[in-house]
């Protein structure tokens, strides 16, 4: 893998991608490899992880009864929190 160093960045750049990083719940060096990727059509971007209030909320929009994916039959904090930290979600 090569590395780049970008000097001279605007100020509102470098507020954007930390911005839009914490969003993702990444590092601002993933996100502007995230960015330069998409920008360029070129490379794999990772995908969007989710945030905590984003899984609750799908969480809560299941419906009730039994769920279409058997691991999640039980959803307990511990399960969801693995499953998060593991990147299933």
């Amino acid at each position: 893998m090569a590395s780049l160093t970008i000097r001279n960045l605007d100020e509102n750049v470098k507020k954007a991608l930390r911005i839009r990083a914490a969003e993702r719940g990444v590092s601002m060096e993933e996100e502007a490899r995230d960015a330069l990727c998409r920008a360029l059509g070129v490379g794999q971007a990772a995908p969007k992880r989710k945030t905590a209030e984003e899984i609750m909320a799908w969480v809560r929009a299941q419906p009730k009864g039994e769920p279409l994916d058997p691991r999640y039959v039980m959803l307990d904090h511990k399960t969801l929190t693995d499953m998060i930290s593991d990147g299933e979600l």
